[in-house]
């Protein structure tokens, strides 16, 4: 359900942030405020994007869907960004499905007003090509960790990159969605999660993950966490990326 309004919170997401009174008041009057519940498909993969969505909380997976049903995620998307926005440059359709993983608040806009106010802000259309580029950055760094780093590892990955973008050391998700978004079987989240629990650096029960010691999880992870974060960075020359959350008192980075 939409919730009609100018969102009192634009301010959580980044791309929102970055732009003057002029400029916003340009998506202003047209934008909404929608809940992002888990499992809501935004937008599928290959189809027209009709809606651009600005998450306030939250995380989003984009994942590429093969021809057999097999889904991997690609990146994932929190209040650093936007899920369609590439459609305010012209017609667009979607190059991943975007799922919420992490339920959150999310402001959303009907493409044809964005692409007007595109049209009329240069602020904006620079916002966008700056983002494609940071987005791009990671997706390559997602599709080489897939590629040359154990679950293990990718697994200590995805769960920074989720802290980072949700703030919070609980993380609602299952083991079956862990699964789909690292394309693993269930059964190898089950082994590795119990051994990260093992080790204390998560706790796991009924769908809800704890991380315990994010330095560990650190430790752990591959060097994609930290180049994803550097070259990201560099594509968007700023220094105010999301700073991440302590999860823990033993030594959080």
């Amino acid at each position: 359900m939409l919730t009609p309004g100018i969102p009192k919170n634009q301010h959580e997401n980044r791309l929102l942030k970055g732009l003057d009174p002029a400029d916003f008041a340009l998506l202003a009057q047209h934008l909404r405020q929608v809940p992002l519940l888990q499992g809501l498909v935004l937008q599928e993969q290959e189809a027209p994007v009709e809606q651009v969505y600005f998450p306030l909380s939250g995380v989003v997976s984009l994942a590429s869907v093969m021809d057999g049903g097999l889904v991997v995620e690609t990146t994932m998307v929190g209040s650093e960004g936007a899920i369609g926005a590439f459609a305010g440059l012209g017609p667009w359709n979607a190059f991943a499905r975007a799922v919420v993983q992490i339920p959150g608040i999310a402001a959303v806009i009907p493409t044809a007003a964005f692409q007007i106010a595109v049209g009329e802000s240069e602020r904006i259309r620079d916002l966008i090509l700056r983002y494609k580029e940071g987005l791009l950055v990671q997706v390559h760094q997602t599709a080489a960790c897939n590629a040359l780093h154990s679950v293990e590892a990718r697994l200590a990955r995805w769960l920074l990159q989720a802290l980072d973008r949700v703030g919070d050391a609980n993380i609602p998700l299952t083991q079956e969605s862990i699964a789909q978004m690292l394309g693993v079987r269930r059964t190898t989240v089950t082994v590795i999660a119990g051994k990260l629990q093992s080790e204390g650096l998560i706790s796991y029960h009924r769908g809800r993950i704890v991380v315990l010691n994010r330095s560990g999880l650190g430790q752990l992870s591959c060097e994609c966490y930290k180049a994803s974060r550097r070259r990201t960075g560099l594509a968007w020359r700023t220094a105010n990326w999301p700073r991440p959350p302590k999860a823990d008192s033993r030594g959080s980075s």
